[in-house]
């Protein structure tokens, strides 16, 4: 696969795990995404929910540009730009989803340290090769 050769050939920063700890991360994580909206979702309320549902799927949304513009557009600082404005929309997830549903919010806080971890990899990335 090309796009691993291209990745395998970069240089990492300090404390980059072994690559196939992604695989079983990502689907811890995406399966506790899932569960936080179905707590959000059916979490009777009288305040709206409109606000955490367009938050939690632009989150979404950017999430899954990521790996497209890493990987195969090959573009570490494009997808930077997207991990950091990630950041700010699962932090602001996090808030959404807390005021309707607390075990809703706190479950997405591995997310939110999974993808600050991420970004600092990306960085690290970024600064220690020549794009």
């Amino acid at each position: 696969m090309q796009s691993l050769n291209w990745y395998n050939s970069l240089n990492f920063p300090p404390l980059t795990p072994p690559a196939w700890i992604f695989p079983p991360v990502w689907t811890f994580l995406y399966l506790t995404m899932l569960a936080a909206l179905i707590l959000f979702g059916f979490k009777t309320s009288s305040k709206d929910k409109s606000w955490g549902y367009a938050i939690f799927f632009s989150q979404l949304g950017l999430n899954l540009c990521w790996s497209p513009v890493f990987f195969y557009i090959k573009n570490p600082i494009v997808a930077l730009v997207i991990i950091i404005i990630l950041d700010i929309l699962v932090f602001l997830n996090i808030i959404a989803f807390f005021k309707i549903s607390k075990p809703a919010g706190w479950i997405l806080l591995p997310y939110m340290i999974w993808i600050l971890y991420a970004t600092y990899l990306n960085l690290g990335i970024v600064l220690l090769n020549s794009f």
